[in-house]
């Protein structure tokens, strides 16, 4: 009996130090539970990896959010670029036009002494002095000079008509020119007659007269035909046969285009509009050519 008893006990021992105390299920699963809790308060803290986030959650936004930032940047980069070449390019289209029109200028004028215009000596409708040096203005205003006769009785009233719509539409624009009318009959012509003459067309109109040999001296340098009647009478009426056009002068005095009579009031404006939004004075197409662009200005 007493070795049965022993023997018992001692399954008893070897089992629970083998596979420990028995305990009830209901204990087991109480301490599971409390051991899974523990461990799901102690992970709480931790951040889940990233492929465990759930899609469109907080966390994920946060994640993309650089991406989408770089993104944008990239558009306003693209806009930034376009705009700034936009910008370039019609800089660039610009200023090539005004180059043709300039080079095309040069091309009408000889070297040294220009083919049309230079140095003469008259008096204006005031009896004062005007010269080649009255053209010359540093405000980047252009002259446009005719050549006429006070006695004309058609061409030169319309084409000074024509003069006075052209300085109207451009006034408009805000571009004043120094409009100038020589006579080629200094003989009836008179600073007090040109100076009536010329108020049934426009007020800034200047009038110049002098001597004959002055008024064609003047007339050979714009290369302008004029001549009148041989043998002529005191008092008698003659007519003055001449050159029709109109002469645009630069700020500097320099020739640049001429206006026909065939031209309207419209074709003149908008060939004096061009030419003066292409002008660049001398000296500043000199300090061009030494410029980083210098190689458009060569």
């Amino acid at each position: 009996m007493l070795s049965r008893l022993s023997t018992k006990r001692a399954i008893s021992v070897a089992s629970i130090a083998t596979h420990g105390p028995r305990v009830s299920p209901a204990v087991r699963y109480f301490h599971a539970s409390t051991i899974k809790l523990n461990e799901s308060k102690s992970d709480a803290g931790k951040k889940r990896p990233l492929s465990r986030v759930a899609i469109g959650s907080a966390t994920s936004n946060k994640k993309y959010a650089p991406s989408n930032s770089i993104e944008f940047a990239s558009w306003k980069a693209v806009c930034m670029l376009i705009v700034v070449g936009g910008g370039f390019t019609y800089w660039f289209s610009k200023e090539k036009e005004r180059l043709r029109l300039q080079k095309e200028v040069e091309s009408k004028r000889g070297y040294g002494k220009p083919l049309i215009g230079g140095p003469f000596n008259l008096v204006d409708h005031n009896n004062q002095p005007f010269t080649q040096e009255n053209l010359k203005n540093d405000q980047k205003k252009f002259s446009i000079v005719y050549f006429g006769f006070t006695h004309c009785p058609d061409i030169c009233p319309d084409e000074l008509d024509k003069l006075g719509e052209m300085l109207e539409e451009l006034g408009k624009s805000n571009i004043e020119l120094q409009p100038v009318f020589i006579t080629c009959d200094p003989a009836r012509d008179s600073p007090e007659i040109i100076k009536q003459y010329l108020e049934d067309f426009h007020p800034s109109i200047i009038g110049l007269t002098g001597t004959y040999e002055n008024v064609k001296a003047c007339c050979k340098q714009y290369r302008v035909y004029f001549s009148t009647p041989p043998d002529v009478k005191p008092g008698q009426d003659y007519l003055v046969d001449h050159s029709i056009f109109f002469y645009l002068m630069d700020s500097e005095g320099n020739f640049v285009d001429v206006i026909g009579r065939e031209a309207t009031a419209a074709d003149g404006v908008e060939k004096i509009k061009k030419h003066i939004d292409a002008f660049i004075p001398q000296a500043e197409r000199e300090a061009r050519k030494e410029s980083w662009l210098g190689f458009l200005y060569k």
